[in-house]
């Protein structure tokens, strides 16, 4: 039966296993880049992805590629991704799947250093700052680089809500800026 599949079931379990270690190196590869490379991707960034993905999904489903090796490997990851997201309620799961959030400017000072940490040019925060209708730095309570890699402008005004800097690397540094 396994062979009118088109797999047998040490090439399923080989494919499960291919998965799981595409998906781990993947993510490991995607940590070394910084959460910013992924939510804010350039043509020449997405062409890599395709390629990515492309030997990625060869190496999972083997040489000769079948249905049956195909559904196995969207079966392992989507598992992968579900007990991922489980893992990530766990405190000690957050640290390992998760980025988490770095302020990025306090007031009007720029935090070169959580610039650096976040992968993130001067030339990009600015362009971010722009884009959120920022005209002056004067006019920022805070910025931060959200574990998504989207980045939250949040304007002076109203009294800063502590709890809204709550797991911030970096949020220490806010001081008496906003």
């Amino acid at each position: 039966m396994w062979q009118a599949l088109g797999v047998s079931p040490l090439e399923a379990v080989v494919v499960v296993a291919s998965a799981l270690g595409i998906a781990v190196v993947l993510l490991l590869l995607l940590r070394l880049l910084g959460q910013r490379s992924v939510a804010r991707m350039s043509t020449f960034d997405v062409a890599i992805l395709l390629v990515l993905g492309s030997a990625g999904g060869r190496v999972i489903t083997g040489y000769t590629p079948t249905l049956a090796a195909g559904v196995i490997a969207l079966l392992a990851l989507v598992m992968l991704r579900w007990f991922t997201d489980k893992l990530a309620r766990t405190w000690i799961g957050a640290l390992l799947v998760r980025d988490r959030p770095i302020l990025l400017v306090a007031g009007e000072r720029i935090l070169t250093g959580n610039l650096k940490r976040a992968r993130v040019s001067e030339e990009e925060l600015w362009e971010t700052l722009r884009g959120g209708g920022v005209r002056n730095l004067s006019e920022v309570a805070v910025v931060v680089l959200e574990g998504t890699g989207s980045v939250s402008i949040i304007k002076r005004g109203a009294p800063l809500d502590p709890r809204l800097l709550h797991g911030i690397q970096g949020a220490d540094q806010h001081g008496n800026a906003i």
